[in-house]
């Protein structure tokens, strides 16, 4: 464990936002081509209903419906990074581990809050496998499939750490990207201590700039959560998009998109073994991939000047100037991508 670390706050729109040279965004995570037309029309058939103030009542419902659990379970959030903010506010823990390398915004929220947090750091040696965390821990948080790993841990090496007296967080952000949701512990209720699944439309969807997600967890604990929230955190048209993205027609295109990315990510994954430099760690499963070479900080620079923008490594703890996370895109921009890549390693 350690509890050094790097910028937590560094995200990986930080690599295209305010680049002005229009780079193919391989950075940020989030699925191309969306929202969905279909989503669009939905959300903007909401705009004549903003008079009137936020009413979660069907939202909730159906987030609640796609998971099997009661009402009372569900908090909605502008945003799974909200929800962060609310755990590390609300929860009094005596000691808190954060299970990386992972998502960084957990830990930056708790600290914000004034909370110590001690590190487990996977190993790439070990695939980025789960292990035990100390016994003593009575908040644990960690990510499942893990950003910035792409590694899907099993649910139940997930459900072992929990426990009597501990607060277990999972981080599902990506699990729909992962077809069959297979490894979620999204409708299970019956694990010791308090277990808290969080999730986000924002990938799949497209719609970070909307701000959707929420958390799952027992009744009381949500209750405490929602009474930390401001008054209608979450606007109409993201209750909107939480409704409709929960319903069976939406999550069997979920399904299909899922499917179609592993069929892209094998094709990345294929031409990335092409590199004797290259390595990956781990069985990605995910909607990116995490690589290892060395020089990846040149190398990141070489190909923004080639014209792809990808995620840096070293912002995340356990990693170092070594690791680049690069998102999947169809066979097209990945095949552009390599010949960039290609290009760029030739010179060295």
């Amino acid at each position: 464990m350690t509890t050094a670390g790097p910028d937590l706050r560094h995200h990986g729109d930080a690599e295209v936002r305010t680049d002005g040279l229009g780079l193919v965004d391989l950075a940020v995570n989030v699925r191309t081509g969306t929202p969905p037309s279909w989503l669009r029309e939905h959300l903007a058939a909401t705009l004549g209903g903003l008079a009137a103030y936020p009413d979660q009542t069907a939202a909730r419902a159906a987030v609640a419906a796609r998971h099997g659990r009661p009402v009372e379970e569900v908090l909605l959030t502008s945003g799974a990074a909200e929800a962060f903010v609310l755990l590390a506010r609300v929860l009094a823990a005596r000691h808190i581990v954060v299970v990386h390398p992972q998502f960084t915004e957990p830990e930056a929220a708790l600290r914000d809050a004034g909370h110590e947090v001690d590190r487990v750091l996977l190993a790439p040696s070990d695939g980025f496998r789960l292990g035990s965390v100390p016994p003593t821990a009575d908040l644990v948080v960690l990510g499942n499939p893990t950003n910035p790993t792409s590694v899907l841990h099993p649910a139940a090496a997930v459900a072992a750490l929990a426990r009597p007296g501990r607060t277990l967080v999972v981080d599902e952000a990506f699990m729909d990207t992962v077809p069959g949701e297979r490894e979620s512990l999204a409708a299970v209720r019956d694990l010791p201590g308090q277990v808290v699944v969080l999730r986000s439309l924002t990938k799949t969807w497209g719609l970070a700039g909307l701000r959707i997600g929420y958390a799952l967890g027992p009744a009381p604990l949500i209750a405490a959560l929602g009474a930390a929230q401001p008054l209608w955190p979450v606007s109409t048209p993201a209750l909107a998009a939480a409704e409709v993205c929960s319903a069976p027609a939406a999550l069997a295109e979920a399904e299909r998109a899922a499917a179609e990315l592993g069929v892209h990510r094998d094709h990345l994954l294929k031409g990335l073994a092409a590199f004797p430099s290259v390595r990956v760690h781990g069985e990605p499963a995910a909607s990116f991939v995490l690589i290892r070479l060395p020089g990846a900080a040149v190398v990141r620079e070489r190909l923004r000047d080639a014209g792809f923008a990808v995620r840096r490594g070293d912002t995340f703890p356990g990693l170092g100037p070594d690791w680049l996370r690069i998102a999947v895109r169809d066979e097209e921009t990945t095949d552009r991508f390599l010949t960039a890549l290609a290009g760029v390693l030739s010179t060295d």
